[in-house]
């Protein structure tokens, strides 16, 4: 029985992320690479989103033999790190990933498949970067006396007269809305005086 071959899909995705651009350009560019319209998924929000509504649609109905098309990389990522993790996903979905402003970004070639391996490489470097950037941070801050996390709810007097106030006989719930926090902070910050 013979094989039926399915044919290419091209897959376009356009994004924004300011309001005032337009789509225009890259949809204009994206059908002239051959994207039908229905094809093309359009997004108006930062790339340093990870939780980008359309991108994940379309990564979440990629087929194999897709060709994921964008106008520029930019438009797909904001760091090496994000990119690769797109891109990885494509070609784990057995789809294609091309950039039309690069053409070395093409995974459908040698060389494209040769700077994803790169990409890999350097998304890896950015991490660990990334990581001994904030450890560093962190570690500065706390020998500076900075508080690390949140901002507490209550100030140094809030909180000395919330103590002053449950010796007295306040009960968790007027303290609480008296200072407009959970009955459990209240609780937490007068252990030991019940």
């Amino acid at each position: 029985m013979a094989e039926t071959r399915r044919e290419q899909r091209l897959i376009g995705y356009a994004r924004i992320s300011t309001y005032g651009q337009t789509l225009d350009n890259q949809l204009k560019q994206l059908r002239a690479a051959g994207c039908s319209s229905r094809n093309i998924y359009r997004e108006n929000v930062t790339g340093a989103r990870a939780d980008r509504a359309e991108l994940l649609r379309m990564l979440d109905r990629l087929v194999p033999g897709d060709v994921v098309t964008v106008t520029r990389i930019d438009r797909l990522a904001r760091s090496t790190l994000d990119l690769f993790g797109i891109v990885k996903r494509i070609v784990n979905a057995q789809a294609q990933f091309r950039s039309l402003a690069e053409p070395w970004a093409d995974t459908g070639t040698r060389t494209g498949r040769l700077m994803l391996a790169v990409l890999g490489g350097l998304a890896d470097v950015e991490g660990d970067l990334i990581r001994t950037r904030t450890t560093e941070g962190r570690t500065r801050a706390k020998a500076q006396g900075k508080h690390m996390g949140r901002p507490p709810r209550l100030t140094a007097a809030q909180k000395a007269e919330a103590r002053r106030r449950r010796a007295e006989g306040a009960t968790l719930n007027e303290l609480a809305r008296s200072y407009d926090v959970s009955r459990s902070t209240i609780s937490r910050l007068t252990a030991g005086l019940d």
